[in-house]
């Protein structure tokens, strides 16, 4: 059945900001349309535009279904690209601890750090993280993200980041895009990153790939844990064996991450804070999308990644939450724009556009979602606050109507 959702007050199609890739968003980008109507069959949308200018030969003879959206802001669901939404345990009492002056070898050396969740994730059952995750993922439905990326690597054991991505097959709601992480941290069973990189690749890989759990691959390269050599070779295996690939990049320091994202034609490089002018114009020549995460820069009280000088010099930039139990447990959508339009002096359009286009970019989905236009999903949103109130007031809940394939997954029309 085809439904025309019309009496939308004001829609941001970001039809534009597509047709530039992402790249250099300005406010005309936003596909600005006033009283406008959304034409929606089979999931995918077939005519979007002004209200009136709708004629009977766009509808359908039959079967169509009506839903008055009274007068709501629309616009397309946010893509939450970067998170580690499925853990089990907390660590809150570190997050104390380090506000006290210790430091993270010390909370390591007591057990803590990564390893302890890593700890909590491994005794979990698959069911106990599956009702963990789907709470953390109506959290993110909630404030209108239709899309959400996932990765495993809390585990890091075969068994356990097997179960990790089978507990986000799992879960309910808005698109899930699962990433196997499991080259995020050296786990105790290994002496040396580079044996723990060639068991990735050699023993995990291929059963991640047969039993189709995945469809990216991350690695976290950095100077002191997984060296760039080793981590090359680890992605080009992941290419061959068909995965798209991300990389956690020039976090700590400038370690060449950056730099081989481009050189593989990764989907993006994610925090990105230490890069330069050079890698700045490399990632700006490329189709690498930099995907910053400034709510993990405000926990970590490090540096923010330089997007202006990004954005200025025509890169594509992402935003998300990098939601994880240490260095950013907050899902707030909200801060993040925020600390992105204050820290980062992104404007509005830009990162209304970074949650969208840019993200789907990211992900590699930018033919399917991040925009409305003909052919793409109707994953939207509709708010009853001006677009112009978006990302200006923290922690404020937005409580939107949410949308995926056209069907209402959030809320209630009023």
């Amino acid at each position: 059945m085809a439904v025309l959702f019309r009496n939308i007050g004001t829609l941001l199609t970001l039809a534009g900001a597509t047709q530039k890739q992402g790249r250099r968003i300005q406010e005309k980008d936003l596909g600005l349309v006033q009283k406008a109507a959304v034409l929606v069959d089979k999931g995918q949308i077939t005519w979007v535009g002004e209200q009136k200018k709708l004629s009977k030969r766009n509808l359908p003879a039959k079967n169509l279904k009506e839903i008055d959206l009274k007068g709501r802001t629309v616009l397309p669901g946010f893509v939450e690209c970067h998170t580690h939404t499925v853990f089990a345990g907390s660590r809150a009492a570190e997050f104390e601890m380090r506000n006290q002056g210790v430091s993270y070898t010390e909370i390591a050396a007591r057990g803590g750090g990564i390893l302890s969740t890593m700890n909590h994730t491994r005794r979990s059952s698959l069911a106990e993280l599956t009702t963990l995750a789907q709470e953390r993922v109506c959290r993110f439905l909630q404030q209108g993200v239709t899309t959400l990326e996932i990765k495993s690597g809390y585990a890091l054991n075969r068994s356990g980041e097997i179960k990790m991505l089978e507990a986000a097959g799992r879960l309910k709601g808005p698109r899930i895009v699962k990433t196997f992480l499991g080259a995020h941290a050296l786990p105790p069973e290994f002496s040396t990153y580079e044996d723990y990189l060639k068991y990735l690749g050699s023993e995990v890989l291929p059963q991640i790939k047969k039993k189709n759990l995945a469809s990216r691959v991350d690695v976290f390269v950095e100077n002191g844990f997984f060296p760039l050599a080793e981590a090359r070779a680890y992605l080009k295996t992941a290419q061959e064996l068909g995965f798209k690939v991300a990389l956690h990049a020039d976090q700590i320091t400038l370690s060449g991450g950056s730099d081989l994202a481009v050189e593989l034609g990764a989907l993006s490089g994610d925090h990105l804070i230490q890069v330069g002018p050079v890698q700045i114009q490399k990632l700006a020549r490329s189709e690498v999308t930099c995907v910053l995460l400034p709510a993990a820069d405000l926990y970590m009280r490090c540096a923010y990644p330089p997007a202006r000088a990004l954005i200025d010099t025509g890169a594509r930039v992402a935003l998300a939450t990098d939601f994880n139990p240490g260095t950013s447990p907050t899902q707030d959508l909200s801060l993040v724009g925020l600390l992105a339009r204050l820290e980062m002096k992104m404007s509005l359009p830009e990162v209304i556009a970074s949650y969208t286009v840019g993200s789907a970019y990211a992900l590699g989905l930018q033919s399917e979602i991040g925009s409305l236009e003909v052919g793409k999903h109707a994953d939207f949103i509709g708010i009853e606050k001006d677009w112009q109130e978006l990302f200006y007031s923290a922690g404020e809940r937005l409580e939107p109507l949410v949308f995926t394939r056209g069907k209402q997954i959030s809320n209630h029309l009023m």
